[in-house]
């Protein structure tokens, strides 16, 4: 059962007793941990080499030097205090479109559902910012990524074979359609 605790935070409660909150990405050592939480993860599940870290870095990067704070923003999941997840929704390539970028929840918060919590914030910031598309990229092996983007609706645009970070990939393009209602879901 999820609930508000601060503005902009969610604190969710599960039977194990383990405390679950989102909230935005404003404190010190969010951008980093952002960094080093893809490069560790990515490469003890998939074995992707620091070429991966070096993508998010930038990504992160020119988020932390250039965000419009109005159209642009990220999240932070935390267990019992330690950071365990995290997402941006940034400004697309035209005005009526956002990406959702760098989705990710470590071992330690899974099964908490703080990958469909953090997406759900994204969505809704994209609407109340007056986003009409949401656009992402991702790879075939990130199962569980894609199953979250489905349910919201999330279709496969097109995909691509690729050679990055140490592996042979398939990348994929996703899009939402915010203008559909497929926000109205049961989580």
């Amino acid at each position: 059962m999820w609930f508000d605790h601060k503005p902009g935070e969610q604190r969710m409660y599960q039977q194990d007793q383990k405390q679950a909150v989102i909230r935005r990405a404003d404190r010190p050592g969010d951008l980093g941990w952002m960094v080093m939480a893809h490069g560790e993860a990515y490469e003890q599940q998939f074995g992707w080499n620091t070429d991966f870290e070096v993508l998010v870095a930038r990504i992160v990067a020119d988020y932390g030097t250039k965000h419009d704070p109005a159209r642009e923003t990220g999240w932070i999941a935390e267990v019992d205090g330690r950071r365990v997840g995290c997402v941006f929704l940034v400004a697309g390539d035209r005005p009526e479109v956002a990406k959702l970028r760098i989705l990710l929840v470590t071992p330690e918060g899974r099964s908490l559902r703080l990958g469909t919590q953090l997406v759900e914030k994204c969505l809704a910031f994209a609407r109340e910012a007056g986003y009409e598309q949401v656009t992402l990229w991702t790879n075939d092996v990130l199962t569980a990524a894609r199953k979250i983007y489905q349910s919201f609706g999330f279709t496969l645009v097109d995909e691509e074979h690729h050679h990055s970070y140490g592996q042979d990939l398939v990348g994929r393009n996703w899009t939402l359609d915010l203008r559909t209602g497929a926000m109205d879901r049961e989580i």
